[in-house]
């Protein structure tokens, strides 16, 4: 992705304080014109700059207040069709793949502690899962966030 410009992170820093803002009143607000506004947002659409809506979806709304982050260790010649597999598993956020002694990190919501055992048995059972090590999420204590890197980037 192309570096942004001092302009496309005073955008973002304002879209981010106010997702709702139309755009001319990110113009009226960034003292830009509107079609600068919809420019930028255009480009900024093509460098990949936005995130999925879906991301602003609170899981607790939809009954699923539990957070976990399961640490899979895989069999790695079985990587790629283990990712297409547990991609199948709605509860299953998002998943990493890192470096160190697991092999993935798995964002996962359940039901409850009963209901994250049956997401974990189902990880469990795809083909090239060695083990896997969960903790739970007690508290959000960072809120995920973009502020202060806007900030130092020059938003």
């Amino acid at each position: 992705m192309q570096a942004l410009d001092g302009t496309d992170t005073r955008l973002l820093s304002a879209m981010a304080k106010d997702p709702r803002g139309t755009v001319v009143a990110l113009a009226q607000k960034l003292g830009l014109s509107r079609n600068t506004v919809q420019a930028r947002m255009a480009q900024l659409e093509k460098k990949h700059a936005f995130l999925s809506f879906e991301r602003r979806i609170n899981p607790t709304a939809l009954g699923y207040p539990l957070l976990a982050f399961i640490s899979v260790h895989v069999q790695q010649q079985k990587l790629g069709r283990l990712a297409e597999e547990l991609a199948e598993i709605p509860e299953i956020l998002e998943g990493h793949g890192l470096t160190g002694s697991a092999d993935l990190l798995l964002r996962v919501v359940a039901l409850d502690a009963e209901d994250l055992f049956r997401i974990n048995g189902k990880i469990l059972a795809c083909d090239g899962v060695e083990r896997t090590d969960t903790a739970l999420a007690m508290q959000e204590m960072i809120p995920f966030r973009m502020q202060p890197l806007l900030r130092k980037t020059g938003g």
